[in-house]
């Protein structure tokens, strides 16, 4: 995995609150940490992105497709 080094500016309670983690040893390193928070705020967007685009499904017309693809494979199994 390649990495680049960015600069950011923090506020200065988070910075306190995430050395503490650091110096717990829940995090080996400031850069850790922010990395795994980043990747963890993406993939929550990511999911709750996915869950609003689900819920514009129709669930009448999805449950018509899956049964018409149900009986079609029926259909096509051979007879013992």
């Amino acid at each position: 995995m390649s990495v680049a080094k960015v600069a950011i500016t923090i506020d200065q309670n988070l910075l306190k609150r995430l050395d503490y983690l650091v110096k717990t040893n829940i995090f080996t390193n400031r850069s850790k940490a922010i990395q795994e928070a980043v990747a963890d705020k993406l993939a929550s967007m990511e999911r709750s992105r996915l869950a609003r685009e689900c819920a514009k499904l129709d669930s009448g017309f999805e449950q018509e497709i899956v049964e018409e693809g149900m009986q079609v494979e029926l259909e096509s199994w051979p007879e013992y």
